[in-house]
């Protein structure tokens, strides 16, 4: 479903135009850009809406009509149930368990926290998947040079880096098996085993 057609149902479901709504719903895809099949759905989670487009949006915006309209219910109800079927919202740590680990990872990525260890504003943010996952792997999701200047900028307002990075959002993206519950819902993530088979919504 393109972005486009998550507005359209924010429209539906909260008045207002689709132009009120296609910001937010565009950002939710721009991950795209960085894999093309539904491995991109990182921001589909609790963890994309808390730590990225909450921070990014606000909490709250005013549609066209007038109304106030909370983002984390946009995003979750108008964007991310609708991929999946009304069935489920995945979690941080399913995507991260689909993410094949190498040896390497943990050096890497502690050479990379080095760079920022005494900026307790950017280390909360860029290290929240490992507290959200306990996945040493998980942080390849935010150290990397996606994460760096596309997500901290809008987030942080800092100024993007111009620099080599050793990790690219190709170092999880290339190493993320396609699960089926990614493929719209058609199977239930790990997170979602004991509720499988209710409607949520």
């Amino acid at each position: 479903m393109n972005a486009y057609k998550h507005a359209e149902i924010s429209v539906k479901r909260r008045g207002g135009v689709v132009e009120d709504y296609l910001a937010i719903h565009d950002f939710m895809d721009s991950t795209k850009e960085l894999c093309s099949d539904n491995r991109h759905r990182i921001l589909h989670t609790h963890w994309g809406i808390r730590r990225v487009v909450v921070p990014i949006f606000g909490q709250t915006i005013t549609n066209s009509n007038g109304k106030i309209v909370n983002v984390k219910d946009l995003c979750e109800q108008d964007h991310i149930l609708p991929d999946y079927l009304n069935r489920f919202i995945p979690t941080l740590a399913d995507f991260v368990s689909a993410i094949d680990a190498h040896d390497a990872d943990e050096q890497k990525l502690q050479d990379f926290a080095r760079s920022y260890e005494n900026d307790a504003e950017l280390s909360e943010l860029l290290l929240s998947p490992l507290a959200n996952t306990g996945s040493v792997t998980s942080l390849l999701l935010t150290h990397n040079s996606w994460f760096i200047n596309d997500i901290v900028p809008k987030v942080l307002k800092r100024k993007p880096v111009i620099q080599n990075f050793n990790i690219s959002p190709a170092d999880f993206f290339d190493r993320m098996a396609f699960k089926l519950w990614m493929d719209n819902g058609s199977a239930i993530p790990p997170s979602a085993q004991k509720t499988a088979g209710k409607v949520v919504g």
